[in-house]
């Protein structure tokens, strides 16, 4: 059966793209890895953050569009997207976080620890302890190698026929069912980061899209060859995936679930150094080639943004 290795990225709407770098970049210590465009709407912006490399179940990317209405999260979204830390680090993101000005809440999930917040535009956030994952190998800011983001936890999804979503998950994902806990029950892939997922277990009410709610998760394929399999398998379960779509860094396919849910999957390769250094990742605007001839016109059209140490951590 088919098994996805679990989260490859989550991407999301938001408004104001210097304050989305401060916040990711400048709060959580991520890396802009990639600063190009939305291929549909060159005018916007199309952010990626992750760990030092890009590494698939470390990328969240986001569409900072400013006139964005403001969306409500509810079924059909990803509710709460959860980031991994070493053992031992949560004080220091407590701490941190409230230095900064960001209100934390604690709570408990199937005897794990959380810390919740939102970014700016209210996406909500998570962070969690956990052994499993490689170290964060990049340092930025006021965050440390051993206190960094590792990369995802996992999610929490909000579905609105959550008994549709969990046979999807179980069924056509090849996630593991590991437990049921009040309001969740929880599934495991086989990958080490981005591979715990939570599910409601009873309806939700549709969300509406907009800054502050997540547009669609990805989950991996291994390579070109499994990422047709997986096209395959999904129609077969009645699903309806569109064509294998370029992203530049990764192929792609999209098809909505049961439960409202727009699900995407995607192939680790061809990666983010595909078209600048790695060591340089993230300073330039990339343009696709059909967009190069236009370059002038779309920097013209973007609000310039940096990624800058904060004033609290200077």
């Amino acid at each position: 059966m088919n098994a996805t290795a679990g989260i490859h990225h989550i991407t999301a709407f938001v408004r104001d793209p210097q304050r989305n770098v401060d916040f990711y970049a400048g709060v959580l210590g991520l890396r802009l890895v990639k600063k190009t465009i939305n291929f549909d709407a060159p005018e916007v912006y199309h952010l990626y953050f992750g760990d030092k490399g890009g590494s698939p179940g470390t990328i969240i990317t986001f569409f900072p569009w400013p006139e964005s209405r403001k969306g409500r999260i509810g079924g059909g979204q990803v509710g709460v997207t959860t980031y991994v830390v070493p053992t031992g680090a949560l004080s220091f993101w407590r701490e941190r976080l409230e230095r900064l000005g960001v209100q934390v809440n604690e709570t408990v999930r199937f005897s794990e620890t959380y810390l919740q917040f939102a970014d700016p535009d209210g996406l909500q956030l998570e962070i969690v302890e956990r052994e499993q994952g490689p170290m964060s190998e990049w340092t930025f800011g006021g965050v440390p190698a051993d206190k960094a983001v590792k990369g995802f936890g996992g999610a929490i999804l909000l579905s609105t026929a959550p008994d549709k979503t969990a046979h999807l998950l179980e069924r056509v994902m090849g996630l593991q069912k590991v437990g049921q806990e009040g309001a969740y029950a929880r599934y495991r892939a086989a990958g080490e980061l981005g591979n715990i997922i939570d599910l409601n277990v009873t309806p939700v009410q549709y969300g509406a899209g907009g800054a502050g709610t997540v547009h669609h998760i990805a989950w991996r394929a291994k390579d070109y060859e499994e990422h047709e399999q997986w096209r395959n398998h999904v129609a077969q379960n009645g699903f309806h995936p569109t064509q294998v779509i370029d992203r530049q860094y990764f192929n792609a396919i999209y098809f909505r679930e049961e439960g409202g849910i727009l699900f995407e999957i995607a192939t680790d390769p061809p990666g983010f150094a595909r078209d600048e250094p790695a060591e340089q990742l993230g300073e330039k605007i990339m343009l696709p080639d059909w967009y190069e001839p236009h370059r002038e016109v779309i920097e013209k059209n973007l609000i310039p943004i940096e990624v800058r140490v904060l004033e609290g951590d200077q």
